[in-house]
Parts: structure tokens; sequence; C-alpha cells
């Protein structure tokens, strides 16, 4: 908890309508305080139905006039109590915990919730979010987010260029997502060389009214889970599409949620209006039930109707885009040394290690000494989003590099070094608190072989969850792996169990404890939290849940051979036969081969098994090599004589790691 709080200035609204002041125009809204005046006792707050009611305390802050109603910010920790929540939001306990509870959230008033909650909340309550570090909390690397604001803070004003806004496509699964990227691809597409319609990396540019749009062209999860947890802002519009005949569906409102806590603003597509039974007036009304107002019904979302199959209002979209972008005035500072994120990765067996980037500052340049995460590596090659070689990219620009030593993971910051000795240098620190990423890179390279236990992972310090993800590493197996998706230090709070529930992932803390509300929320969709104060405990634990997803051993014994001199009885599935016992033995309850014609021309007729061994019509177990023996046989096989039965057994044995 900070030892001191901000304490924002209020922000009173009408119920009728918002009186700003006139003055010339900015490039962004200002907050403008006027000499310090009491207000006192006898002075009226000029509002109906103030959104906070005003305190003593209140009484004696200077009077604010807003010039666009700009959001007050307000700091968060990594988790923080109901009570100190109201506090930092001057609103009183009770309406918190009304605000937590229309959020699905039961909370008392000194229970903890976690940064995203809170976040999430304070945005819905017209607040902006702003996450309060500590030097404990940095474990890695500094957020790319915070570099860049420090950059454009000590950048020359006149250094700071306009870029491109870079957009994610999110929705669900049936709404055409796809369909509305390739619209607008196939529509205004940026190269018009022959090819160049085809789509070369997971990102693409495309180019309306003379300026230029990124389109991150990967699933919204990652785009805004995965990447937002290493501190990345990749994205600056979201487009959220909704299908006119179907509307608002669970994983419209995931996407919805993810967009929110990105903190980006959001574009609704409603796609599939040329459809007979669309009706974008109820995707409204939906929306709208799920927090996401729409401009025509008063909100500030804007909505536009398109149709991805017959590329109807696909450039009224693109406009629409263009124009939040400019409200946002996204700028970036090309002269600086280049920072990206990682968008997708791969290594190519021709080409080695690839890397798709997307510049977020700074040029980046071929031959540029890079590290990306946990790896580093010279730019050997660059390619544009059409496959076209370049020597630079600028801010918002996607591009394919070539060059790095082993491939980095999906969201992975990467930096532009002054030498490949500093670069070494950054890499072998970052290690040592690196997550273990050996195990994801080892699951791409045998595609669907290895099974993932997923794991979110609390610890009480960072040294504890370093050796407890040492150890982990140490599990070897080319059948399973541990797959630590989350981790961090502190409590498990209620967005572990949100990302437990979304990827089936067992929750696991070390010397930590688990928030109540995250208790309730656990037991309530029966995820599984196990808790440990002994690592060797923890390590036993996992290697047995893996070993219970390991494939059984199948070991085979060979038996005898059986001639067949006779056949008695021939039913349905199943036949009686006798013969003679050519090699080793025979056994009951054993596994049959049946071979047919001549010795070095036999042919396998098909399997089956003995369910019924018997010597002079006495039941047995076994029968020696030379005698005659009858057989009950199970399968589908007609038996002839003069075939041979080869018989074996198998023994199903548990695998150990």
């Amino acid at each position: 908890m900070p030892t001191k709080k901000a304490k924002p200035k209020k922000k009173i609204t009408t119920a009728k309508k918002t009186t700003t002041k006139k003055s010339a125009p900015k490039k962004k809204a200002e907050v403008v305080v006027e000499k310090e005046e009491k207000i006192t006792a006898s002075q009226e707050v000029p509002t109906e139905k103030p959104e906070v009611e005003t305190t003593a305390e209140d009484k004696e802050k200077p009077e604010v006039e807003t010039i666009a109603e700009p959001k007050v910010k307000v700091a968060i920790p990594p988790t923080i109590t109901v009570r100190d929540f109201a506090d930092r939001l001057k609103m009183t306990v009770p309406e918190v915990i009304t605000a937590l509870m229309n959020n699905g959230i039961m909370a008392s008033i000194n229970e903890e919730v976690d940064y995203d909650t809170a976040a999430l909340l304070a945005e819905e309550l017209g607040f902006k979010a702003e996450k309060e570090i500590n030097e404990e909390d940095i474990t890695k690397e500094k957020g790319v987010r915070k570099q860049l604001q420090e950059e454009f803070a000590e950048a020359d004003e006149s250094d700071l260029k306009n870029r491109p806004p870079v957009v994610a496509v999110m929705g669900h699964v049936d709404h055409g997502k796809t369909k509305l990227l390739d619209a607008i691809r196939e529509t205004n597409i940026i190269d018009t060389e022959a090819g160049g319609i085809t789509q070369k990396i997971g990102a693409y540019q495309v180019k309306e009214k003379g300026r230029q749009i990124t389109f991150i062209d990967t699933p919204g999860h990652e785009a805004f889970a995965a990447m937002r947890e290493r501190g990345a802002k990749v994205t600056d519009i979201a487009i959220l599409v909704v299908a006119a005949d179907d509307g608002v569906k669970p994983q419209t409102k995931e996407a919805i949620k993810h967009i929110k806590k990105a903190g980006v603003p959001m574009i609704v597509a409603i796609n599939k209006i040329d459809k007979p039974e669309a009706d974008p007036e109820r995707v409204k009304k939906e929306l709208a039930d799920n927090q996401v107002m729409p401009e025509e019904w008063g909100g500030d979302t804007v909505c536009v109707a398109v149709s991805a199959k017959q590329k109807t209002n696909i450039n009224e979209l693109l406009d629409m885009i263009l124009l939040v972008a400019e409200m946002e005035n996204l700028k970036a500072n090309p002269k600086a040394s280049a920072i990206g994120t990682v968008i997708e990765s791969d290594k190519n067996p021709k080409r080695g290690v690839e890397a798709t980037i997307l510049v977020q500052n700074g040029t980046l340049k071929q031959s540029d000494v890079i590290t990306v995460g946990s790896v580093y590596g010279k730019i050997k090659a660059m390619e544009n989003c059409l496959g076209k070689r370049i020597n630079h990219a600028k801010p918002a620009t996607p591009v394919r590099i070539l060059g790095l030593e082993s491939v980095p993971e999906v969201g992975d910051i990467l930096f532009a070094e002054e030498s490949i000795d500093k670069a070494r240098q950054k890499v072998a620190r970052l290690k040592k608190f690196s997550h273990p990423v050996a195990l994801k890179a080892e699951s791409k390279d045998k595609k669907g072989k290895i099974k993932k236990l997923n794991i979110i992972l609390k610890a009480d310090t960072q040294g504890s969850l370093e050796a407890v993800m040492e150890s982990l590493v140490k599990i070897k197996s080319d059948e399973v792996q541990p797959a630590v998706i989350s981790y961090g230090v502190g409590k498990i709070t209620e967005s572990d169990i949100m990302m437990a529930t979304s990827s089936l992932a067992l929750v696991v803390s070390f010397n930590t404890s688990v928030t109540s509300v995250a208790q309730r929320m656990a037991e309530d969709g029966n995820i599984e939290i196990k808790s440990y104060d002994v690592i060797y405990n923890l390590i036993d634990e996992i290697k047995k849940r893996l070993e219970d997803m390991l494939e059984p051993e199948v070991i085979r014994t060979d038996l005898g051979k059986l001639e067949i001199l006779a056949v008695f009885r021939t039913e349905p599935g199943k036949m009686i036969v006798g013969g003679k016992v050519l090699s080793k033995h025979l056994e009951n309850n054993t596994l049959v081969q049946v071979l047919r014609g001549k010795k070095d021309e036999q042919e396998e007729m098909g399997t089956g098994k003995i369910t019924s061994l018997q010597t002079n019509k006495v039941e047995v177990k076994k029968v020696k090599q030379g005698e005659e023996a009858g057989i009950m046989f199970e399968g589908d096989v007609r038996i002839k004589v003069g075939d041979i039965l080869e018989t074996w057994r198998e023994e199903v044995k548990k695998k150990i790691l």
C-alpha cells in the first residue's frame, strides 16, 4: 500500500448536460485549475444528481473546471481491499461493493480484489486506472509501455511523428472475423504488385485515403492477454465483430472484457447485414446490456453495419478507424532505438528462426543487434507483410526478421542494442528470471505429441518463484511437460482463477495464500488450487499428475504357435478349433494373429483372442510344445484347417518420470 494517496479532483456531472469552458482548440483535453478558492457550505454545486457526494474534506479542495471531462487517474496496487479501493475512488464502501456485485464479484469491506478487477471497475466508474509499481514488482524487464512513455517524455517534440494505428479484430468464431479481414485485404491492400495480396505474415497494412492502418491478424486473446502480460500495449484500437443475425455470444462477452482490460478504444462491426434475419438494433441492445453503449444511444462506442461477404461499408469502417486514431493522437519517435513486440515466431527448416515483429518505437534496421526476451541476435534479413525484402521498418510497421539464435515467445519485447556483447550480457541476466519457455518451444517442434499440464503459479518471493520454476524445467519427457502459463509473486487472485477457467489449468501456490474472493470463485467453478510450503511436495505432485497423463507402456511377450488341425464349431464372433503346439507354449487369455498360406508367403488374416484353453477336454492355463490343444477363439476371422495361430501376451505398465 502506498504511504501517500493521490487525491483525484472531483468530476461532477449533471443529469441534463455538462457545461464546458470555451477556449482555443487544444490537441488534448486539459484540466484547468483556477486560483484556489474555498468552497463554503453556502455555495451550491451546480448539479442535480452528482455522481459523488460532496464531503467536508472535498469542500477544502480547489474548484475544478473541465474542458472535456478528462478521466481522473487512480493508482491501483496489485491487490487492494475494498475499503482502500473506495478511499482512492473517493466513493463510499457500499457504492463500491454494489458495483462489484453488478460485475458478479461478491466481496466484503476487508476483502481484497486484484488489479485487473479493480482497474476494470474503476474504468466503468469513470476513472483512468494506472498500475502502482514497486521495485519488487519488476522481476523480468521494464514494461515496454513504461519505456515508451519515458522515451516520449525525453524526446524532442519535433522528433515525435504521427504513426499508423494498430488494430486487432476480435469476436465470436462464427461471426465473420476472418471474412472481414479478407474483405479489408482484398479491397485495400497497400501493394498492387503481382502476388502482393498473399498474406505472408500474421500482420499486414492497408491504405485508406492515403493513410496506413496496421492490422494484427492474431487471436484476440493472444493480443490482449499474453502480450499485455509483458507490459506491451500492442494494439491501439479493437474491432469487435458481432453477427447481425446472431447477436452477443459468450465469446463476444469475453472479448469485451479483454478489450476493456487493455484500455483501448472499441469499434463494433455489426457484420452479416446482408442476411434476411439480420437485426442490427437487437445487437445494439445486447451490447448496451453488456456495458457497450452505441453512440446513437448516447454512448461512446462507434458501431458500423457491414457485410464482409458483399464488402458493404468496408471503407466506412476504415474511415471510422482513422477518425478514432486521429482522436488518440498516436505518435512515435522514428529516430529512437527500436522497440517492438513479437507477433508470431517459428523455426523454418530452410531459413532458420523467423519472428514477426511489430515495431512500436524507433526504426528497426537490417544488421541491428537485438534482444528479444531471453534470446539475441543480429538481423540478417527483413521482409514486409508481402514478403518483400526491406532494409528498415518504422513505427507501427509489421516486419518479419531472420537472425535470432532461437525461437522467441509471442509477446516477447524486442530492443535494439548497442553491441552483440551488451546483448549477450543482457540476455544472460534475463535468463535468470525467465519463464521456462523451452517447454513451449519443444511442444512446437513435436506438434500434437507432447501433452501439457497447464499451471498457474504464485509464490511468496521472487526467489521462491525461481526455485520452483527451475525444478519444473528439470522434469523431462518426450510425452508430457509442465507448462507454466502464468506466474507471479503474491496471492492467488480472481484473475488467476479466470485464467485457470479458460485454460483448464491447475492453480499452484507456494508459501502464499488465496484471496477469499478468488477462493469462492474457484469453488464455484470447480477450479483446483494446490498449496505447498515444501518444494519437494509441490514437484512430486506435478510429477504424479504428469505421470497420470502418460500413455501406459505395453510390453509384448511372444508365446507359442498353434497349427490348426480341425474346426469343431463356428458361431458369430467365435470358433472352437483344435491343433498342435509347434513352439514354446500356449497360454489362456492371450492374443492371436491368424496366418494363412505357405511358410514363406504367409498372409495376416486378422487378430483375436484365446478365451478358453483345453487339453483332453480339461480346462488348463498352459499347453506345452508338441501337445495338442483345443481353444475357444474370439474374433472376426474365420479360421481354416492349416492356418497358423501366432500367440502373444501383452502387459500394460504405468510409466514413471
